[in-house]
């Protein structure tokens, strides 16, 4: 892990206090979705890191991989709403930063001798990093879904998908139906962009449906204890896409043992190697969830049997969304990273030896590849 100048990491926190005008607030991370960063970072600082697939060496040329623990997504909302500035006249910039990081990176040696394709950033947010993209497109991308990527800065094959953190509290009671009186619950922004447009659709559907409790509501303490009480009562939850097809609902969902209906036709899915979402959740198309009575008609058909199947599958894999349990998200996050390592020296390889090709379309002939020409050597 690069050990960066202050101000891309604690910096980011001060920041963030003071453009709160609270700088002398405990210095925490604030609580977020997109707080894998945090996480990460402060996993490869403990001393003690039982039964994780990777492990932290001091020396970089004992290093395969370069983590660079920028926090990128907090570094997005360092400025509220309504910017105010440092006491000194100076606006925190978060563009500012992604390109100071990046100008500090291609400085260093270990950057400039594979071009970044062994490092690893964090842009959980949709909108992370979205100055210096293609600048950083040959590194391991660990991010919530591809939505506002293209497929020549990210894919399956290099980068990892993330679980949001959840944003209420976990279920610890025994699965079961007894305690879940509501058949289908959401609560969120009505109104998103992109793929997000369908869930003012689905409002006008299911707001007038008997036995669905569904709600729109925005992030505060209040919605997040509101939430909390409908995913713990209700047998199902909604996940229709947001402004990108993934939303921390889902993972709320799956930690509130309520099985998730998953109405988002392009969404991608943490861990799939490891968990088969089609056992602790449904997917519904689009097309279908918007015709009146089709939802609550089938999920009104499922059994409570299988409704508390369901249920256990999710106890069973809800560790994996886990930020906090120390066999949980972490651990998981850096078990996918570490697969990518074999790909990875495969590309530097290959581009060691490679000439320059006129071509008129994206080189296809290796399957890893998202550059549109391959030029080398390198250095």
């Amino acid at each position: 892990m690069y050990d960066l100048p202050k101000r891309f990491t604690y910096g980011v926190i001060e920041s963030y206090l003071r453009a709160r005008g609270t700088p002398n607030a405990p210095f925490r991370y604030p609580g977020t979705q997109h707080s894998a960063e945090w996480w990460l970072f402060a996993d490869l600082l403990r001393e003690v890191r039982l039964n994780s697939p990777v492990v932290r060496v001091l020396d970089p040329k004992e290093a395969d991989l370069f983590y660079v623990p920028f926090f990128s997504s907090l570094s997005l909302v360092v400025n509220p709403i309504r910017a105010s500035n440092f006491g000194n006249g100076h606006v925190y910039s978060d563009e500012e930063m992604q390109q100071e990081l990046i100008d500090w990176l291609e400085n260093q040696e270990y950057w400039e001798r594979n071009k970044g394709r062994d490092h690893v950033f964090v842009c959980q947010d949709p909108n992370a990093l979205y100055r210096v993209l293609d600048r950083i497109k040959n590194a391991v991308l660990l991010v919530s879904d591809f939505g506002r990527l293209r497929a020549d800065q990210a894919s399956f094959v290099k980068d990892v998908v993330l679980p949001y953190s959840h944003r209420i509290n976990s279920f610890n009671g025994d699965v079961g139906v007894e305690g879940r009186k509501s058949l289908l619950f959401f609560m969120g922004n009505r109104y998103r962009k992109e793929g997000g447009k369908i869930r003012d659709t689905l409002f006008q559907i299911l707001e007038e449906e008997e036995d669905v409790i569904i709600k729109h509501g925005t992030q505060s303490r209040e919605s997040r204890r509101m939430a909390t009480q409908g995913m713990h009562t209700s047998k199902f939850c909604l996940h229709p896409a947001g402004d990108t097809p993934s939303a921390c609902r889902l993972f709320d969902a799956i930690v509130s043992l309520c099985v998730p209906v998953i109405v988002s036709d392009f969404i991608e899915l943490p861990f799939e190697d490891a968990i088969d979402y089609t056992k602790i959740a449904i997917f519904v198309d689009s097309a279908s969830a918007i015709q009146p009575g089709y939802l609550t008609s089938m999920l009104g058909g499922i059994s409570e049997e299988a409704i508390v199947q369901y249920q256990r599958e999710l106890k069973m894999v809800k560790r994996y969304f886990e930020y906090e349990d120390v066999n949980g998200t972490v651990n998981e996050i850096w078990r996918q990273v570490s697969m990518k390592l074999p790909q990875i020296k495969l590309m530097i390889n290959r581009e060691k030896r490679l000439v320059k090709r006129n071509m008129t379309s994206p080189d296809c002939s290796c399957v890893c590849s998202n550059h549109s020409s391959s030029v080398g050597p390198l250095f």
